[in-house]
């Protein structure tokens, strides 16, 4: 497994507390893990960029950088189509 992988955590459909525990066992081995979500998942990475943030201040963690973009990609009809990307780095506060 490449370093990229482990502090990468990937948004999709599971509850958004799953998230937020996933990325607060990542940061207490790791100084920083990013949080990649695109398409309609991209609320769901912001709030779960907040409650770290929000509700463990004094842990001490907090929004580091965040890109924007967009990927394109073939739907199923064939045709290519720009679905929009973020990538939220959430880290520990020195």
């Amino acid at each position: 497994m490449s370093n990229e992988t482990r502090d990468t955590i990937f948004i999709g459909k599971k509850p958004l507390m799953a998230y937020v525990t996933s990325a607060l066992i990542q940061l207490a081995n790791l100084p920083s893990v990013h949080i990649k979500a695109r398409g309609l998942s991209i609320g769901r990475a912001v709030d779960v960029a907040q409650i770290i943030a929000r509700k463990t201040e004094n842990a001490g963690y907090a929004i580091g950088d965040i890109k924007i973009g967009s990927e394109s990609l073939e739907s199923q009809d064939g045709r290519t189509r720009n679905v929009s990307t973020i990538e939220i780095e959430v880290k520990r506060n020195n």
